[in-house]
């Protein structure tokens, strides 16, 4: 039996908690757990509140084994992950702006999500309209000399959502960067409340645009997970293929904005021409050019037409011709080498420590993909590999986007080949049955997105969270940027590419 499942046995089983387990447990076995991730033996892919009970999302990754734990919290009050376990600070720092549930003993009591703008305080929980003091934010301090202070946003130049950045440097070389985020915060978790199943697969597809594919196929794992709904083998090959022509879109699009932050436009713009492809094709095959609103609970919306596959295919070839010399340019051009290698190093144990995913995780040495971890439909039939390297400098989060392109092309390949014929959904059943919950974890094209659902027994939502991988790749921008010049932040921010909207919520 492993640590986790050790773990849930000792506590008080949820009965119709699908398809991981989730388990009540003690105030001790809550401390013990702290210890447990401190130590690294596991890996937190998720915390998040509820009326008087707060829960945890843990894998054990030499399984992989996941589990839910809860702790009730009848005094308003748990004890904190985030004092010696630092990748659920930020969680706990927004279970208190939505919940009011108090992380004792976290120490950074100031405000995450909550900007002192809402009309409700802690809008979750009991709620309150009561008068707030609205303070300046306090940033950590730096000592030193010669050090200065560069505020950087909310507001960026561009078409970009907003985001503080509050750089402390000796010169130009970086001593701390500290973020402020919240400012895209759009009361999702709420929006969900008291929502059916229809309109709570919509929102959540609209958490983070640029994965609404990702974000929406969670989320109906999550609901047929809860309802025990088994989805058509064609519907999951259809999901499948819209998720890695959401993956090819959106790396085209950061393999060439990397390389414009280090002024070569050209491959902005070549890589920009197959992002437009791949969008175009994307329309053809779903109606839709990012594919919103085409995942729903327990299958899928709409086939593909008759011209989609042979545009597909078109699409594929038109990559494999011309992606390659584009791939040869940035490799021997000596100008993006300087810039992109030994630049933002991120190290293989911090990576390890914040369960990064996606490919920042991967660039670092981490190796967890959900598609190959949990392996679930079709991906269990289908040949992929997954691409590690250990550098963790921007150069190796763009070669880990690289080699991600092949594999989604391969992918692709297989899913035209072997695409079978069947109905596009299973029926969700109708209104009415017991309360139920479901866990759902697949790859985006950053990393894991996680949905957790809670239904009524009218089959609407009690509770809904969403995790972006985000959550855990926005503190290691922080540390990456340490001891390099401020001029290469954008490159290393723009390596990450961590999600302001999927984490504001």
């Amino acid at each position: 039996m492993s640590l986790l499942s050790d773990i849930i046995e000792q506590g008080q089983r949820v009965a119709a908690h699908r398809p991981w387990p989730r388990a009540v447990v003690t105030a001790d076995t809550w401390q013990r757990l702290r210890g447990e991730l401190a130590e690294g033996k596991l890996t937190l892919i998720g915390l998040w509140g509820d009326i008087g009970i707060v829960h945890m999302a843990l894998l054990d990754e030499a399984g992989p084994d996941i589990g839910v734990v809860s702790l009730e919290c009848p005094d308003g009050r748990f004890p904190a992950i985030g004092f010696v376990h630092k990748p659920a600070a930020r969680l706990e720092r927004a279970v208190r702006d939505l919940f009011g549930l108090e992380p004792s003993g976290l120490g950074d009591v100031r405000p995450w999500l909550d900007h002192s703008r809402w009309d409700l305080w802690q809008p979750l929980g009991n709620g309150s309209h009561e008068p707030r003091p609205s303070q300046p934010y306090a940033f950590l301090p730096v000592e030193g000399e010669g050090l200065h202070q560069i505020p950087v946003g909310p507001v960026h130049a561009g078409i970009i959502e907003p985001g503080h950045f509050r750089f402390t440097a000796n010169g130009e070389a970086v001593v701390r960067l500290e973020e402020r985020l919240g400012y895209v915060h759009k009361g999702i978790e709420s929006l969900m409340v008291g929502a059916d199943l229809a309109r709570g697969i919509r929102l959540a597809g609209r958490t983070s645009g640029d994965s609404t594919v990702a974000y929406a196929l969670a989320f109906a794992h999550a609901a047929e997970a809860a309802l025990g709904l088994s989805v058509p083998p064609r519907a999951a090959w259809l999901r499948a293929l819209m998720a890695e022509l959401e993956r090819l879109a959106n790396h085209f699009g950061d393999f060439g904005a990397i390389c414009n932050d280090a002024s070569f436009a050209i491959m902005h713009a070549q890589c920009g021409i197959l992002r437009e492809r791949t969008l175009r094709v994307a329309a053809t095959c779903f109606g839709h050019r990012l594919m919103m609103d085409r995942i729903m609970p327990g299958g899928i919306s709409n086939d593909v037409p008759a011209n989609g596959l042979a545009q597909l295919r078109e699409l594929i070839a038109e990559i494999q011709r011309s992606f390659p010399r584009l791939v040869a340019l940035y490799d021997n051009t000596a100008s993006l080498q300087d810039r992109t290698v030994t630049t933002g190093v991120l190290k293989a144990a911090l990576a390890r420590q914040f369960g990064a995913g996606g490919f920042v995780g991967r660039a670092s040495g981490r190796a967890f993909d959900a598609r190959r971890a949990l392996a679930y439909p079709p991906y269990d039939q289908l040949a992929f590999e997954v691409p590690v390297v250990k550098t963790g400098d921007v150069n190796a989060r763009v070669w880990i986007r690289i080699h991600e392109i092949e594999q989604s092309m391969r992918l692709i390949d297989q899913i035209i080949a072997s695409l079978p014929e069947g109905p596009l959904s299973a029926p969700a059943e109708a209104a009415g049955g017991a309360a139920a919950e479901g866990l759902g974890i697949v790859e985006g094209f950053r990393g894991d997105v996680l949905v957790w659902l809670r239904l009524d027994g009218e089959r609407r939502i009690a509770r809904c969270h969403l995790r972006d991988p985000s959550w855990f790749q926005w503190p290691l921008l922080e540390a990456v940027i340490e001891g390099n010049i401020v001029a290469d932040f954008p490159i290393c921010n723009k390596s990450f590419n961590c999600s302001y909207s999927g984490h504001d919520l």
